[in-house]
């Protein structure tokens, strides 16, 4: 199955739904050296430029994940949202490391290479990001104490990214 490319306004889409309820998966590196993992935090938006903003999505990545040595080194990061009948691959992917083994093949998902970047045949949407910000989480910062202590219990605070969405394409 091929992708073509389409404009990200014609999305038709809810991300409340696709992130928190069906889940994405992140991804960042090349043929031979990426990694991927399950999200279910996310945010796609506008954001900054001219014309009422450009098209952005926020991630977030705890700094154990081995996925954050990836998106750290790389200018571009993908978000695949999947058909219902692959939820038990997210859910693996999500629940074992890359460090230990190729987690992609225990799977049976297809990565495909894009010029600097990599994404999943079986994907239904993959938009391409391009890193534009990254700052972590801080304590101090937290306006609800109560949101912290539930998510934070062992102070490992998530980094977030903006990316600028560069491309959107489906099958």
């Amino acid at each position: 199955m091929s992708f073509r490319e389409i404009a990200v306004e014609e999305l038709m889409m809810n991300p409340m739904t696709r992130i928190a309820k069906e889940w994405m998966l992140i991804t960042a590196g090349v043929e031979g050296s990426y990694n991927t993992m399950t999200a279910s935090w996310g945010h796609l938006g506008a954001l900054w430029g001219r014309g009422g903003g450009m098209p952005t999505s926020v991630i977030y990545i705890r700094p154990q994940r081995y996925t954050r040595t990836f998106v750290d080194r790389e200018p571009l990061y993908s978000l695949c949202f999947f058909p219902q009948r692959y939820k038990e691959q997210l859910g693996y992917l999500g629940t074992h490391s890359g460090r230990d083994g190729d987690k992609v093949a225990h799977t049976g998902l297809t990565p495909v290479h894009g010029p600097g970047y990599t994404y999943f045949k079986e994907a239904s949407l993959v938009l391409v990001c391009r890193k534009l910000y990254r700052a972590p989480l801080e304590a101090a910062k937290f306006l609800n104490q109560q949101v912290m202590e539930e998510s934070y219990p062992e102070r490992d605070f998530h980094v977030m990214y903006i990316g600028a969405i560069e491309k959107a394409l489906v099958p």
